[in-house]
């Protein structure tokens, strides 16, 4: 999968990029990400890519002009692929969202900076908003780099563990169940037994209800949406009503 990021800040990517998983996934070509510097289409010595806003008002704005030659320069004309604006304003970046965006071959990312960017940024090159929460940032350099590791561990062979995506918190609609490794006690707090067993088919269901106990207790709301078997049903009804319906979970 090819992420072409379109920055003013394009120092900021390389840590990141060239390390752990995201670095081997380049190296053996399931990921390729190129980072474009807006300013290297401007015109003037100064590179500018802001100006004021035009009703008065505090901050800068970045230009049209910049924004729109780097993607059509990088992209072509029609555009080669869809082009994602990194903004609060955009739809909340979830694992569904993260599915979605996976399933294309290639995709654009811009990062704003500034107050913003010009409104016909929005309305003719950008085909998609995304956020990554309700809160602000200084750029969209951080929540860009998020969309790239979460959508590349989707890539089938960029993980180790080929199941390693699909046992995600938030993959399956839940919570992660708790892990553990060795040793099997430390400081007098032990492993539960069923983890050692061997018996494969009652470690999953164990796994399985710690999810859902998890779930239940710190995302309630995701419940509504998941994909629950009857006996996951079972399993949470009789978890309700041995606490009570107002007992703490």
């Amino acid at each position: 999968m090819k992420f072409d990021i379109f920055t003013l800040l394009p120092e900021i990517f390389s840590p990141y990029l060239e390390s752990s998983i995201l670095k081997r996934a380049s190296e053996r070509d399931l990921v390729n990400v190129q980072v474009h510097d807006i300013r290297d289409w401007t015109h003037d010595r100064h590179h500018i890519t802001d100006d004021t806003p035009y009703g008065g008002g505090g901050g800068m704005i970045m230009k049209p002009e910049p924004l729109f030659e780097a993607v059509e320069a990088v992209l072509g004309t029609p555009l080669a692929c869809p082009v994602l604006l990194l903004t609060p304003q955009g739809r909340v970046f979830n694992q569904v969202i993260a599915r979605e965006l996976s399933s294309h071959q290639q995709l654009a990312l811009i990062c704003g900076r500034y107050e913003g960017l010009d409104e016909r940024v929005r309305q003719h090159l950008v085909t998609d908003e995304i956020s990554i929460g309700d809160y602000v940032l200084t750029g969209g350099e951080l929540p860009a780099l998020i969309l790239v590791d979460a959508l590349s561990r989707l890539i089938p062979g960029v993980l180790g563990d080929p199941k390693g995506a699909t046992d995600d918190s938030h993959a399956t609609g839940l919570l992660e169940y708790p892990h553990y490794t060795r040793p099997p006690e430390f400081r007098g707090w032990g492993v539960p037994e069923i983890l050692l067993s061997g018996d494969h088919a009652r470690v999953s269901r164990w796994r399985r209800e710690q999810s859902l106990l998890r779930t239940l207790q710190r995302r309630p709301d995701l419940l509504e949406k998941a994909d629950l078997s009857e006996k996951d049903k079972e399993f949470l009804g009789n978890i309700r009503k041995n606490l009570g319906d107002h007992d703490e979970i």
